[in-house]
């Protein structure tokens, strides 16, 4: 028992101080992937989060789906989903989770921080005050924890505010922004007019359910009764529910920070007044036995404060896709802007310009200019509120944020500022550790001399030469445009040999296509057309093109539209090879093709898109010559996807213990092997909601077995799933080779590998 008399004097809650290498504030995917990063490094993290849960908008709490520069597989951005630790979880979720069940995601995220024992876990904590050493350096954060009436002073040299609304940042004094810039500004031709307002709103979802027996339902007192004040209320149906809802969006007009509470009540008004549409308006038939599962009660964010780091990205570097000597991340969502009125207006529920392909994010976006212990991460990085309209999706989010926990491990091994890293080659050292890790910078391969695969002589035992994409699968109509993607080589000439099957005489046009920028996948240059005479009936129909490409690059081999030609189809799965379609996806405003205003400074282009497996198989073909471009010579290459070529090496389906030798001269002491497989980057992995076809992804190498060139197994692997697998031995081991063994994922899909670093 405990028993405690009166006291005339106040008493205080209990206070722990708390010491680190790094401080996370903030555990949404960003916070997460940043604590992760630096963890592993060796560098002793805190991380704070002021809810139950870790994920933020992606958690149980707010179940949106996290998204990045894949955007729902309806842009151009081929092969583009983000790397690293962010692959890691994408990865991992889909494995336990393919049907996309928000809860089990919070438990993904959750495992994946627990498990890192250099991560201390602060959850139901919220930071309310900082404390500073000087004018330019944070001291402290201050945060409380409600459920055990415990207050935590916690210290670190080194800081990340990764919380949405930029707590420490603000609180630190940082300049920052709320609103949108005008178009003087920055030079922006999509800055919003005011019908477009200052800001994004907020969004919450509900969920619903089939019930075995019918269900009532009285809407609350407050529900929103006149559902016409919805202009967009026709397009509710009564099978959506979640995020199919992002639409139910308040707030852009109104303080998204202070007015929270407010923007929240008017949001709960909106959803009980739908469910109230949908269940007792008489305009949607067979309701009567639908419930109403789960109704949200945390808000998503979309904006609040930027603060302003050592660069400011806008428009231009977006859809200009700018390069950057200190990129650390690529972005590649739209630019997507929502109107001030959200679920109120009569516009748009959101205007999206895609650019051409993905684009470089700059270190210096993520290092604050005025405080300099404080790094940025999350929605808050320095950019405008037009650039902000892509940066600001979490998966993006999350990927930056990996280059904030990188970036304050080599801080804290060689004594530095962040600012200082963009000093004597240190941003190189930053950039080579994230690819190591799987970070992917555009046009940055993993330094040579970082992989001493680079010292050794490495033969395959077989090669895959791309003669053939066998036709074993369905007739594919050509209701819309079709194209084989394939890695061509410089100079090289290529004939074709299709299966046809016309319904009646007609005339195919095949293009070869290819980007103007050779590492784009927006085929907007057409090199060369032919026509075809197809007769009625099945046929093999051959073609040639004169035009050869100038560089080593994606071209598109098209099939143009023509609903009265099926051309068949492979069951074949191949690394680095795809079919795209000039086809629609309502996901991301894509109708077929981007058709901007004048004077918005956006790109007309076309989408060429993928069909989400099951569809969207290889168009089976015979190619004369053969396609020569996955060589052993691809791993130590430094690149771990798909990027201007395969830059993986695929075995041939026929050899049927396929294996890599890898042989040093003298002896090597080994302490480190990591292998990098292909788990589709170009599959979105949404979170929540999407479902996926499969578990694990077809292409990806579940069995292996590693042994040294004496005969000893060094790792034996069954069951992998996960793009990265990096073996730390316990003892090193001196040898003068390696031999790995790999199976191949299935009868249709050859054994590959993007790379093999060894230290």
């Amino acid at each position: 028992m405990i028993q405690e008399d009166f006291s005339s004097v106040k008493r205080n809650n209990k206070v722990e101080q708390l010491q680190a290498d790094f401080v996370v504030v903030g555990g949404g995917l960003s916070g997460v992937c940043a604590a992760i990063t630096a963890a592993r490094k060796g560098t002793k993290t805190i991380l704070i989060q002021d809810r139950p849960v870790l994920g933020g908008n992606a958690s149980s709490e707010v179940r949106l789906w996290a998204l990045g520069a894949t955007s729902h597989m309806g842009n151009n951005n081929r092969w583009s989903r983000e790397g690293g630790v962010i692959d890691e979880i994408m990865v991992e979720n889909m494995y336990r989770n393919k049907g996309g069940n928000p809860i089990i995601f919070d438990t993904v995220l959750l495992e994946k921080v627990v498990e890192e024992k250099n991560i201390t876990l602060l959850l139901n904590t919220g930071v309310s005050k900082v404390e500073k050493a000087n004018d330019r350096n944070l001291k402290s954060v201050v945060a409380f924890n409600s459920q055990n009436s415990t207050e935590y002073v916690i210290s670190a040299p080194l800081f990340c505010d990764a919380s949405g609304d930029g707590i420490v940042a603000f609180q630190a004094g940082a300049s920052f922004r709320i609103g949108a810039e005008s178009k003087e500004e920055f030079g922006e031709l999509f800055a919003p007019e005011e019908s477009y307002g200052q800001l994004l709103g907020h969004s919450m979802f509900f969920y619903s359910k089939p019930s075995d027996k019918p269900v009532k339902y009285v809407a609350p007192s407050y529900a929103l009764k006149d559902i016409s004040k919805i202009p967009r209320h026709k397009i509710i149906r009564k099978d959506q529910t979640g995020c199919n809802f992002w639409w139910f969006e308040y707030g852009g007009r109104l303080d998204t920070i202070h007015d929270t509470e407010e923007i929240k009540w008017e949001l709960s008004k909106v959803i009980y007044g739908v469910w109230d549409y949908i269940k007792n308006s008489g305009e949607f038939e067979g309701v009567e036995n639908l419930d109403l599962e789960w109704v949200g009660n945390i808000p998503g964010k979309r904006e609040s404060r930027r603060f302003e780091g050592l660069y400011m990205m806008k428009q231009q570097d977006v859809l200009g896709q700018a390069k950057f000597d200190d990129a650390i991340a690529f972005g590649g969502w739209a630019l997507d802007l929502h109107p001030a009125d959200g679920v109120y207006s009569e516009l748009s529920s959101c205007t999206q310009w895609h650019s051409k392909g993905v684009y470089d994010i700059p270190y210096r976006s993520f290092v604050s200019k005025d405080i300099d212990n404080l790094f940025l991460a999350g929605r808050i990085i320095s950019a405008s509120h037009v650039a902000f309209g892509s940066t600001r999706v979490m998966i993006t989010c999350g990927f930056g944020a990996q280059a904030v926990g990188m970036a304050a491990s080599i801080c804290k091994e060689d004594k530095l500022l962040p600012a200082q890293i963009l000093e004597n080659g240190k941003i190189k050292k930053l950039q080579n550790e994230l690819n190591k890790a799987g970070q992917s910078i555009l046009d940055v391969p993993i330094e040579a001399c970082s992989n001493t695969i680079n010292e050794a002589n490495l033969t395959a035992s077989s090669t895959l030469k791309l003669s053939e994409i066998p036709a074993n699968g369905d007739w594919l109509n050509l209701s819309v445009s079709a194209a084989q993607v394939l890695p061509f080589k410089a100079g090289k000439k290529h004939a074709f040999k299709v299966a046809i099957n016309a319904k009646e005489d007609t005339q195919l046009e095949v293009q070869l296509r290819r980007s103007d920028r050779a590492s784009n996948y927006t085929p907007e240059l057409i090199l060369e057309s032919k026509y075809i005479e197809i007769s009625k009936g099945e046929q093999s129909v051959e073609f040639s093109f004169d035009t050869t490409v100038t560089e080593d690059l994606y071209a598109f081999v098209t099939f143009m539209k023509n609903d009265l030609v099926s051309i068949r189809e492979s069951q074949e799965l191949i690394t680095g090879v795809m079919t795209v379609f000039n086809g629609v996806n309502e996901k991301v405003s894509n109708d077929g093709s981007q058709r901007p205003p004048e004077g918005i400074g956006v790109d007309a282009f076309e989408f060429w898109i993928p069909n989400r497996r099951p569809e969207g198989k290889n168009i089976a073909m015979e190619i004369s010559p053969a396609i020569e471009a996955f060589e052993v010579s691809n791993i130590g290459n430094g690149l771990i996807r798909p990027w201007l070529g395969a830059n993986a090496w695929v075995a041939d389906l026929s050899d049927k213990t396929p294996s890599l030798k890898v042989e040093w001269e003298a002896e090597k002491e080994i302490s480190e092997i990591t292998l990098f497989f292909d788990t589709d980057y170009d599959h979105a992995m949404e979170t929540v909601q999407f479902g996926h076809p499969e578990d694990v992804i077809p292409f990806c190498v579940q069995n292996y077995k590693i042994t040294s060139l004496e005969g000893d197994v060094i790792k034996e692997v069954e069951g992998n799933y996960q793009t990265i697998n990096k073996i730390k031995l316990d003892s090193s081991v001196n040898t003068k080779g390696l031999i790995i063994e790999v199976e191949h994922p299935s009868k249709n899909v050859p054994a590959s590998v993007f790379e093999l670093l060894v230290e």
